[in-house]
């Protein structure tokens, strides 16, 4: 994954903060309350929803507006009024290092990994009423 920071780096480096920087303690500190505000954030989404959109790029990667429109298709409507959502989602799935992302064509495409291929398995094998989502995630990110 990318050093989160290295945007940061750069732009500062042309301002006048450049001589700014940030110590070993305190970028633990953000990358800790980064992640518990995606863990809680992933919490707070419908485990079909995520289900769906790791069946949708299980076999080949996809763009957003395909995914979303496969979601369409299955019938599944969480992001019939703000697709920008899906988007969120993705992202989020993404720095849980569940799915894989590239740019073909100027698309990010989106695939899942070995992870989200065992996260997904794990989910099918047991019946989805008695997984945790919650319990998935974390044991897909370690």
């Amino acid at each position: 994954m990318n050093d989160p920071f290295m945007n940061l780096k750069s732009s500062m480096k042309k301002t006048i903060f450049k001589d700014l920087s940030f110590s070993n303690e305190r970028k633990s500190a953000v990358r800790e309350a980064i992640r518990t505000n995606q863990q809680s954030q992933l919490d707070n989404w419908n485990s079909e929803t995520i289900i769906a959109i790791l069946e949708s790029v299980q076999h080949e990667s996809k763009d957003g507006y395909h995914i979303s429109i496969q979601l369409f298709q299955k019938n599944e409507r969480t992001f019939q009024k703000n697709e920008g959502l899906l988007y969120t989602l993705l992202h989020l799935l993404e720095n849980k290092e569940i799915l894989t992302s590239n740019w073909m064509n100027k698309k990010k495409c989106y695939s899942l990994n070995s992870k989200g291929k065992q996260y997904l398995a794990a989910y099918k094998q047991e019946n989805s009423k008695q997984v945790s989502l919650k319990h998935l995630l974390e044991e897909a990110s370690l």
